[in-house]
C-alpha cells in the first residue's frame, strides 16, 4: 500500500513546526471529504421523494458510495506509490470535482443510475485522499499520541460534517417541494419531481468549484517531504512477518467495517426518522437542522476525545463510548417523541472517537507492516455499503426497529475495545532504516 511508512516513521525526531503547515493542509482535506460525504444525508431523503424510492433503494445510493472504498483503495495505493503523495491529493480532488459536476446532468435528466455513477466517482476520489491522509497523520509524532492526533484532525472532518446539513438543508431541501412539505403532504406531480431533481445542480456546482480551487492550492503548496517515512517499506523488512499475527489488526478490520454500518445507518435515515409524526413531526428541511446537531456532537466529541486520550488509554475511552452509544440506540429504538429523537442525536457524541481510535489501535505495533495494515483498514470503510441491510430492515420491520442493528454494532465495538485491540507480536513502531 502507499504512503508507506507514513506508517513507519524512522527513529529521527519529528520537527513539529516543519509539519504543522502540512497538517493544516490535511485538515482542510478532512474538512472537505466530511462535508461532501454528509451532503448525502440531505440528498437521500430528497432523492427518495424525487424517484419515489423505498428505504432499501434509498440506502442503496449510500451503499454504492461506500463500495467505492473497496474497489478504489488498492488502485489508490498504487497510484500514490507511482506519482507521489502531493500529486495524488491533487488527482483525488480533481476526481471528486468531476463526480460533483456529473450530478448536473444526473439532475437534468433526471436519472437514478447517473446519480449512482456520479456519487461513486466522488467517493473514489475521497478514497484516494483517505488512503494517504490517515496513516500520514498517525505517524507525525509519537506513536503513543497517535489516537489523540488523529482524533484532533478528524475533528475538522466533523466540522465539515456539521456544516454540510445546513448547506444541504438550505440549497437542496429548502428549495424543493418535497423538502418543505410536511409528513402528510400529497404526492409530487411530475413537474414538481423534475423541479426538485434540478435543485441539486447549484450546490454541486459550488462544491466542484471549491474542489478545483483546493486542488490548485495543494498543487502549488510546498509540501515537506518526509523522507523514508513516505517510502514503501523494503520487502526485506516485511519478510517473515504476517499481518494475521496481529490480533489488534485482525479484529480491527471488522471493527471499522461494523462501525461504519452503525454511523452511516444513523446519519442516512436520521431525517426520515425524526420527520415521523410519532417522533419529531418535522419537515425534511427542519429535520436537517437537527442533523446539524448530530454531526456537531461528533465534532465536539473528537475534541474532547483528543484531550482525554493524552491521559487515558485509547481503548478505555473507546469502551466508554461504545457503552454510551449502545444505550442511546436502544432508547431510540423503543422510545417515542423527543426522547427518541434526542437519543438518536446524542449518538454522534459517542460515535465521534470511534473511527480514528479503532484505526490507530489497529495499526499499533505493526512496524514495517503498518502500510499494508492501514490499507486493509481503509478498505473496511466499505462496511458503510451494508447500510442497505438497515434499509431492508426498515422496509420489513419498521424504521425505528431497524436501529437495533446499530445497537448490535456497538456491542462489537465494545468487544474490540476490551479485548480485540490488545496487540500481539508487536513490532517497533519506529524501526530504523
Amino acid at each position: 500500500m502507499p504512503v508507506s511508512t507514513a506508517a513507519r516513521a524512522t527513529g529521527e525526531p519529528v520537527d513539529a513546526a516543519r509539519y504543522r503547515p502540512a497538517l493544516t493542509l490535511l485538515a482542510s482535506l478532512f474538512f472537505m471529504w466530511g462535508f461532501i460525504t454528509v451532503i448525502n444525508n440531505t440528498l437521500l431523503p430528497h432523492l427518495r421523494s424525487v424517484f419515489d424510492l423505498s428505504y432499501t433503494q434509498t440506502t442503496l445510493i449510500e451503499s454504492v458510495w461506500f463500495i467505492a472504498y473497496f474497489f478504489a483503495s488498492i488502485p489508490a495505493a498504487k497510484l500514490i506509490e507511482r506519482i507521489g503523495y502531493q500529486r495524488s491529493m491533487v488527482t483525488g480532488l480533481v476526481i471528486m470535482a468531476v463526480g460533483a459536476l456529473l450530478m448536473v446532468p444526473a439532475a437534468r435528466i433526471p436519472s437514478y443510475g447517473v446519480t449512482l455513477v456520479a456519487l461513486f466517482i466522488v467517493a473514489s476520489g475521497i478514497t484516494l485522499l483517505q488512503v494517504a491522509a490517515n496513516p500520514y497523520v498517525a505517524v507525525v509524532g509519537p506513536p503513543e499520541t497517535a489516537s489523540s492526533r488523529l482524533n484532533l484532525v478528524q475533528a475538522f472532518n466533523s466540522l465539515g460534517t456539521t456544516l454540510a446539513p445546513l448547506f444541504g438543508g438550505y440549497l437542496i431541501l429548502g428549495r424543493s417541494t418535497s423538502g418543505t412539505a410536511g409528513a402528510h403532504a400529497a404526492a409530487l406531480t411530475p413537474a414538481q419531481r423534475l423541479a426538485d431533481a434540478q435543485s441539486v445542480q447549484l450546490p454541486y456546482i459550488i462544491v466542484a468549484v471549491v474542489l478545483v480551487v483546493l486542488a490548485i492550492v495543494i498543487a502549488r503548496f510546498n509540501l515537506p517531504a518526509m523522507g523514508s517515512a513516505t517510502q514503501r517499506a523494503a520487502k526485506a523488512d516485511r519478510r517473515g512477518q504476517s499481518l494475521w499475527a496481529h490480533r489488534n489488526l485482525v479484529f480491527g478490520v471488522p471493527a471499522i467495517f461494523i462501525y461504519l454500518i452503525a454511523e452511516i445507518g444513523v446519519s442516512n435515515l436520521f431525517i426520515n426518522f425524526v420527520s415521523q409524526p410519532q417522533i419529531g413531526n418535522l419537515t425534511h428541511e427542519q429535520a436537517s437542522h437537527y442533523l446539524f446537531l448530530l454531526w456537531g456532537g461528533m465534532m465536539v466529541g473528537r475534541f474532547i476525545g483528543s484531550f482525554a486520550m493524552r491521559n487515558v488509554a485509547a481503548e478505555h475511552v473507546l469502551a466508554v463510548a461504545a457503552v454510551g452509544a449502545c444505550a442511546v440506540m436502544l432508547i431510540a429504538a423503543f422510545a417515542t417523541g423527543p426522547v427518541a429523537m434526542w437519543a438518536l442525536i446524542s449518538v454522534g457524541l459517542f460515535h465521534s472517537i470511534m473511527f480514528p481510535t479503532i484505526f490507530t489501535l489497529g495499526i499499533r505495533g505493526l512496524g514495517p507492516l503498518t502500510e499494508e495494515g492501514s490499507g486493509l483498514l481503509i478498505m473496511a470503510i466499505a462496511g458503510g455499503s451494508l447500510v442497505v441491510v438497515q434499509g431492508w430492515l426498515a422496509d420489513s420491520y419498521g424504521l425505528q426497529t431497524s436501529f437495533l442493528l446499530t445497537a448490535a454494532c456497538e456491542v462489537y465495538t465494545l468487544f474490540y475495545a476490551l479485548w480485540g485491540a490488545r496487540p500481539t507480536h508487536a513490532l517497533p513502531d519506529r524501526a530504523a532504516r
